[in-house]
């Protein structure tokens, strides 16, 4: 998918761990690598909304029960229900519940999209390197598509950032407490999507019109479906965590290799989580721009194998939750222009407290926050 990300820290229990500050650098490029980047991402969301289209053409050509498939992969989660209406308020050009089912959506949109390190199932136990039933969302993105679909921000969460954790529903009933100064990615693990949409709104004030999430299995068997990736890194990697080991230098990956890079963190730059995500911006646009090299409508096998391996491991909100609706969403993007994407890690400092922890620099976070209403 074109919102595709995945991250994982190594460690066991609520994410503690012992590095040092939180410098923006990474081993694939310097501190502005992400808005450098910005540029690359537009191409490569309408290559992915073609190829989203492309599954239809799959069901039409009477492979209908490959297209019942895919879809029943798809895991939805009634976000809305669960959340009812104390939320921010919709942007004022969101999407029009009423207009035609024919008609492209248009409004302003934003996305929470997350990466799950689930160990749920033997092979994303053998991946996360645990045996426990839990899960965290080390990687957190926030999508915003502006009114028309033709320019987005893509803003970076850290999940080492500190927050005000809102009280959740809990999917099993009841309610988890509030907590002040909480790990932003202990709202998946006390309560999955819904707490962590939830979080998420109480950080920015703003309101997330979708969900989208994918594990460490699904982006394994998407990469290596595709072929494997090739990446780019600027300084020698080493993590033992992580169990990378790589050269400065340009790469061909698998699917296990790939995501090793994504959960690299303490072999490059200053081990803090801002590194991390600079070389999982680079990774993730470097797997698109694989999707949109890879002709898939002239190998139906490969795209169905591509189609399985993201759909499978594909959690999102009940307003996306078939193919139908995802490929809806992709072909509304096919009018972002090259330079109309900006990436943007959202603005953190130091904790006070804890060196090892980041909060939101303000005023700068709220004003950036503020832009995407």
């Amino acid at each position: 998918m074109f919102l595709l990300v995945t991250g994982h820290d190594g460690n066991a229990g609520g994410g503690g761990h012992g590095d040092g500050g939180h410098g923006s650098g990474g081993a694939a490029g310097d501190g502005n690598a992400a808005g450098a980047r910005a540029g690359r991402r537009p191409a490569v969301l309408k290559a992915a909304g073609l190829t989203l289209a492309a599954l239809l053409v799959l069901g039409a050509a009477g492979a209908g029960w490959a297209y019942w498939r895919l879809s029943d992969n798809i895991t939805g989660v009634d976000i809305n229900s669960a959340l009812g209406d104390n939320r921010p308020a919709r942007a004022t050009t969101a999407p029009d519940p009423s207009a035609s089912a024919a008609a492209l959506p248009g409004g302003a949109l934003n996305i929470l999209v997350l990466g799950s390190d689930s160990r749920s199932g033997a092979e994303n136990q053998e991946l996360g390197g645990g045996d426990s039933s839990g899960a965290r969302s080390d990687t957190a993105m926030v999508v915003h598509l502006d009114a028309g679909r033709t320019s987005a921000t893509v803003v970076s969460i850290p999940r080492d950032t500190l927050v005000a954790r809102p009280s959740c529903p809990l999917p099993s009933g009841g309610t988890a407490p509030a907590a002040s100064a909480a790990m932003f990615n202990s709202a998946y693990a006390v309560g999955g999507p819904v707490c962590a949409v939830k979080t998420v709104e109480a950080l920015t004030d703003v309101r997330m019109d979708h969900y989208v999430e994918i594990d460490f299995a699904g982006f394994r068997k998407l990469v290596d479906a595709l072929g494997g990736v090739t990446v780019t890194t600027r300084e020698d990697i080493d993590d033992d965590r992580s169990h990378l080991t790589l050269a400065a230098g340009t790469h061909h990956l698998d699917g296990t290799r790939a995501l090793a890079l994504a959960r690299t963190r303490h072999g490059v730059g200053d081990g803090s989580d801002l590194s991390r995500i600079a070389l999982q911006q680079t990774l993730v646009t470097a797997l698109l721009e694989r999707i949109a090299a890879t002709d898939l409508l002239t190998d139906p096998a490969r795209l169905y194998r591509v189609a399985d391996a993201v759909t499978g491991s594909l959690t999102t909100d009940t307003g996306l939750d078939s193919l139908a609706e995802l490929t809806r969403l992709g072909q509304s993007l096919r009018g972002l222009s090259a330079d109309a994407v900006r990436t943007v890690t959202m603005p953190v400092v130091p904790a006070p407290w804890d060196g090892n922890r980041v909060v939101a620099d303000e005023p700068e976070a709220a004003e950036l926050w503020a832009s995407l209403r």
